[in-house]
């Protein structure tokens, strides 16, 4: 297989995501480029500031969160390349005795500055999730998990319910964000 140092290293970078978990900011910081940013349902901006964020939920919020992240596909042209990675998101948050699963995919934009691979965009595309009673059945508000597309609704629930809004409307398999977020992705790959 073809570019075989590179791809160890774009993998590495993804699975990489587990840092976020573990509250490793420093380690955050270093999957991205200076000028890197990050397109989630709670966050969009730079990834940076997506680090600030996420630390202060870490250590004010009730919610708490697992990635397991599975291989990347990576398609490369010269110093960029695009990865997209399976993600398994798991939360809780115990005092709402709910949680939620879900099952997305990262869509990234990567690129090599001085021999090092890092993240320069990153957004997530939604395939499905549901809501996870670990202490038994209790009621959700069914109004506000119909706000959101079904793909993601459980997800952006339980962020919502922790303290964490969830503004506009975010990329699911199919959808015309999607479409449109791999025809910019494509656009800026073949321009390398």
């Amino acid at each position: 297989m073809p570019r075989v140092d590179d791809r160890l290293q774009i993998g590495e970078l993804m699975t990489g995501w587990i840092h976020r978990d573990l509250g490793h900011w420093d380690a955050v910081r270093g999957l991205f480029h200076p000028d890197g940013v990050i397109k989630i349902p709670w966050f969009e901006g730079l990834a940076s500031d997506f680090v600030d964020a996420v630390s202060q939920m870490a250590r004010e919020s009730d919610l708490k969160s697992k990635h397991l992240i599975f291989s990347p596909l990576i398609v490369f042209n010269k110093n960029r390349a695009i990865a997209e990675t399976d993600v398994m998101l798991v939360n809780t948050n115990a005092a709402l005795r709910l949680g939620a699963m879900g099952q997305s995919r990262f869509y990234d934009r990567v690129e090599r500055r001085n021999g090092d691979w890092k993240i320069v965009h990153r957004e997530s595309f939604h395939d499905m999730a549901g809501f996870v009673f670990p202490a038994g059945p209790v009621e959700v508000d069914a109004e506000l998990v119909a706000r959101h597309p079904l793909e993601y609704s459980a997800i952006a629930y339980m962020l919502e319910k922790s303290g964490h809004p969830v503004n506009g409307v975010f990329a699911t398999k199919g959808s015309q964000a999607e479409a449109l977020a791999r025809t910019a992705g494509e656009t800026w790959l073949a321009e390398a």
